[in-house]
């Protein structure tokens, strides 16, 4: 937190609205000299007096984290006048989506290469005979919610 009441320059709130900045202005802990663009922002989005009337009605000890909130979603509605921040977490989630896709698809990609990789005697030790044939083993899967991989022998759907 910076304050403009202990330097000469005006928070950039009170610069950016023309008028002197006092030594109790709200907006000067959380909009210092150097950052005038997040106070423009906020200001375009929201309007100067609807954000001091936010932080007199927020704790201070909130002060901060509302302004880092509002600071944020002005700078995404400038981007996305439509969805602001709402429209970047909505891509960001599709991406999530999508690598969660190819991740299990790359498991199960390599839970076939280490299924046909697997010598037949270490598996019918522990799993009685190995079936043969098809990729991965007939009989086995791989839950595509989880990614777990599951043996055949622990399909028990009647198709031995």
């Amino acid at each position: 937190m910076s304050s403009s009441s202990y330097s000469n320059s005006p928070c950039a709130a009170c610069k950016f609205l023309r008028r002197k900045c006092l030594p109790d202005c709200i907006f000067a802990p959380y909009f210092p000299p150097e950052e005038p663009q997040k106070f423009a922002n906020v200001h375009k989005i929201f309007g100067a007096s609807n954000v001091s009337k936010l932080l007199n009605e927020v704790l201070p000890h909130q002060r901060e984290d509302a302004v880092n909130s509002l600071a944020y979603e002005a700078e995404a509605r400038m981007k996305d006048p439509v969805y602001g921040c709402v429209g970047a977490i909505s891509v960001l989630q599709r991406q999530v989506i999508k690598l969660q896709r190819e991740l299990d698809a790359t498991n199960a990609d390599l839970i076939r290469y280490a299924c046909n990789e697997m010598p037949s005697t270490s598996t019918s030790h522990q799993y009685g005979s190995r079936r043969t044939g098809g990729q991965g083993g007939e009989g086995s899967s791989v839950d595509q919610n989880s990614g777990y991989y599951f043996p055949p022998h622990w399909n028990n759907d009647g198709h031995e």
